[in-house]
């Protein structure tokens, strides 16, 4: 399911430039952002469109295509990733200034985990083409959104890497 179809029955609060300064106020607890000026955030909130979402809105189904990135605003989500049986398990929380599906956004690739709102919320929408559009209109900017979501990305490989090693050595540790 696309963005169009996902976002369909939810209230649309138009482009994110009203929200500015609520995405300036979380810019601390979003790495995507890291080092954005208030005129590139205000210039990339043209290519995000917001919506208000209730709780219990399931916005990223695991397994399904991405073609956009969310940045929560106001709320919260509980993200999950099926188990082995099928069951959800809870893999985190997203507060205010967290981005979500950044993966997918850039590979198309099915998604990883599901993000459902654990309250009301109000997240704005980066979809593929917008992100693409973004790049062709103002490179600079489209640059180092992709590089900061490329660091991101790289850290959160790293950590998984790390914690890889932790298991392959405490499986080697027992089998001895």
């Amino acid at each position: 399911m696309g963005a169009n179809d996902r976002f369909l029955g939810f209230e649309s609060l138009g482009e994110a430039t009203p929200f500015v300064d609520r995405i300036l106020e979380n810019i601390d607890y979003s790495r995507v952002f890291d080092g954005f000026e208030r005129g590139e955030i205000r210039a990339l909130a043209r290519y995000l469109h917001c919506y208000r979402v209730p709780a219990g809105a399931e916005l990223i189904a695991e397994g399904e295509p991405g073609d956009f990135m969310l940045l929560l605003i106001d709320g919260g989500m509980e993200i999950t990733r099926q188990d082995g049986s099928g069951l959800p398990v809870h893999i985190g929380n997203a507060t205010p200034g967290k981005t979500l599906g950044e993966m997918s956004v850039i590979d198309g690739e099915p998604r990883f985990a599901s993000c459902v709102t654990v309250a009301e919320s109000i997240v704005a929408v980066l979809k593929r083409e917008q992100l693409l559009r973004l790049a062709t209109d103002r490179p600079q900017l489209g640059f180092k959104l992709l590089m900061q979501m490329g660091v991101l990305l790289n850290q959160r490989l790293r950590q998984i890497s790390i914690e890889y090693i932790k298991c392959v050595n405490a499986a080697r540790a027992a089998a001895r």
